[in-house]
């Protein structure tokens, strides 16, 4: 019951409108045009479910509640799968979602199958862009802090900086993040010199 509560307040309440028109039969149609236009207003409907979804999960993370989350990721998950196949590269930003949910709540070893199952779909996709490959060593490296391994942190941090200044420019904000993890590290190792001057660059 609580867990029925929980996947209310998070998703379903939400999006149950939206369910029957995407999981309900669908209209036989006679002609190729109209099947079609069909598959074209089915994708629409699932790809306004999934990034309802998405967004959902998202503002719980932002307002600190990991676990109201999950289930919203996961109705966004199991609509990626079925709309474009569970080993889509549009998969990866909500695996990479679950993995720091379940990092945040605790559950490293979910965390760690999570980012394993993102981390197999961007090397699968060998045009994957920049921006997808910086999240994905920033998911890692993230991890990688939680397990307490910063050597291992900071190799993925540095991937993260490298990936996303390719992509957006060395003085994009889209860089920051990946510093400011790296300097949290230094900080931390009392390596003040390295920790100020990323700090500084942030």
């Amino acid at each position: 019951v609580s867990h029925q509560k929980t996947d209310w307040i998070s998703i379903h309440s939400r999006i149950c409108h939206l369910l029957i028109p995407v999981l309900g039969p669908q209209p036989c149609f006679h002609s190729e045009k109209d099947r079609k236009h069909g598959k074209e207003q089915l994708l629409r409907r699932q790809e306004s479910l999934i990034a309802l979804a998405l967004s959902t999960a998202q503002g719980f993370v932002w307002a600190g509640k990991p676990l109201e989350a999950i289930p919203a990721a996961l109705q966004a998950l199991r609509f990626s799968s079925r709309a474009f196949g569970s080993g889509s590269v549009q998969l990866v930003p909500i695996y990479l979602l679950l993995a720091e949910v379940s990092t945040g709540t605790g559950r490293l070893r979910q965390a760690a199958k999570y980012l394993s199952q993102a981390q197999w779909i961007v090397l699968q996709t060998p045009d994957c862009n920049a921006a997808l490959q910086s999240k994905l060593h920033r998911g890692l490296g993230l991890f990688s802090i939680a397990e307490g391994n910063l050597d291992q942190a900071l190799y993925h941090l540095a991937n993260d900086v490298y990936l996303a200044t390719a992509e957006f420019g060395l003085n994009s904000v889209e860089v920051c993040g990946g510093y400011l993890n790296m300097a949290n590290i230094f900080f931390h190792q009392n390596k003040m010199d390295a920790a100020n001057s990323l700090y500084s660059e942030v």
